[in-house]
């Protein structure tokens, strides 16, 4: 995607099919380490700019893919390489190669992870799991280092926080150690049961226990597999969110209602009208009500999703509140949708939106992926013309973004 995105306002209408889930894809991607046999992915956002970068990331690693449509097929075609030199942009992925290379060689080299910017996410959890399973691990010239001798050995692992990233990296680590391995704390959610649903279908012992715990058997060797990636719940509330906001009438297909409980009880609270298809939802514009939310652990409201709540609050008539508990102050992008002129403050941890203010086409800067997307849908809603600059970042996470806008009748530049 360029790097500037041009957007004039216009209403969303038409049909729509959400993607595979990019958080959960390049799990899978960073699992399809653990075995040298073929990997098929189903329903996969092949289109998506972190994911090309992952896959380049499995060629160095002596992986081979080919892509069709939906569809990669990963096959091994040089096993033992565990260094990851790499020199391009990085993504946060790294630490679950890393622990996927020590899991199955016992060693593993990766470029310190990239991704976006929020708050201090460091990665002294990961540290800490691996060194629990028996590795070492240093840092050495801008890479993520890590050895163990021999086998990881099955252990428990105490998770301070419900962290997605250090759950997933301790399934992937634990389904090759030598005997049972207990995840306590673990933050079970759609991606990580995505990413146990494949590991079992390879031939892993895992139990969960909702949010107590993740209980693995260790096994030698894992298997080939076909798998479908789940949908992507964020794509999905974000053609639900433009529809309301643009008073447009949008046929979402592929959609998770599963996944979105919570935000759909918010979202249908404050006015949104939905329509429940087989396998779709049809969202209608209407004047959405302000919103009060907190963002939490699954199946509440993911931390992503509050910039795109924040664009609703925009344009309901009253006052919005929103608390990000997770990631505390990642309001910068509200900086940027007052350029257009949304009127807001914060106070304390808190972003209060006094909505209702028509928004004015501007210049603004996408600063990572969500507050590109927010941007977007501002530009559709605003008088005149938004240049979204940076736009690449949505292009991280949203697949075919120019073809799915002009199904739905609206035209970028």
């Amino acid at each position: 995607m360029e790097d500037n995105l041009v957007i004039r306002k216009a209403r969303l209408q038409g049909k729509v099919k959400v993607s595979g889930a990019k958080n959960s894809a390049l799990r899978l991607l960073a699992a399809s380490i653990l075995t040298d046999e073929l990997v098929e992915l189903n329903n996969f956002p092949n289109g998506l700019l972190d994911i090309q970068v992952h896959l380049e990331m499995l060629k160095v690693l002596g992986k081979n893919y080919i892509t069709q449509q939906d569809t990669v097929i990963i096959s091994e075609v040089k096993a033992g390489v565990t260094s990851l030199e790499w020199t391009d942009r990085s993504i946060r992925n790294t630490l679950l190669i890393l622990g996927a290379l020590v899991a199955r060689f016992g060693e593993g080299r990766v470029p310190q992870p990239g991704g976006c910017k929020l708050g201090e996410r460091k990665y002294d959890i990961h540290v800490m799991l691996l060194e629990r399973l028996g590795a070492k691990v240093w840092e050495e010239d801008g890479y993520l280092c890590a050895k163990s001798s021999g086998i990881f050995k099955g252990t428990d692992i105490f998770l301070p926080m419900r962290s997605t990233g250090a759950t997933e990296n301790s399934i992937i680590c634990a389904s090759l150690a030598k005997g049972i391995t207990t995840i306590w704390n673990p933050h079970i959610r759609p991606e990580i049961m995505d990413l146990v649903d494949m590991l079992k279908k390879m031939g892993a012992k895992i139990t969960v226990y909702g949010q107590k715990c993740i209980v693995i058997e260790g096994v030698r060797k894992l298997s080939g597999v076909k798998h479908s990636v789940i949908p992507d719940n964020m794509e999905a509330l974000t053609w639900a969110i433009g529809s309301v906001i643009t008073n447009g009438e949008v046929e979402i297909e592929n959609f998770p209602y599963e996944h979105l409980d919570v935000p759909l009880i918010y979202l249908k609270e404050s006015g949104m009208k939905l329509y429940k298809g087989e396998s779709s939802l049809i969202v209608k514009g209407s004047s959405p009500y302000p919103i009060e939310i907190s963002t939490g652990p699954y199946p509440g409201i993911n931390s992503d999703m509050q910039p795109l709540f924040s664009i609703y609050g925009a344009m309901s008539k009253g006052e919005s509140k929103i608390v990000d508990l997770r990631f505390p102050g990642r309001y910068g992008y509200a900086e940027e949708l007052a350029k257009m002129g949304m009127n807001y403050n914060v106070i304390g941890d808190m972003l209060v939106i006094k909505g209702g203010t028509p928004l004015v086409g501007t210049t603004v800067n996408a600063l990572d992926l969500r507050a590109g997307i927010a941007l977007l849908l501002a530009g559709l809603t605003a008088d005149g013309e938004t240049i979204i600059e940076n736009a690449w970042q949505i292009g991280r996470g949203y697949e075919n973004l120019k073809t799915k806008l002009l199904q739905m009748g609206v035209k970028i530049q």
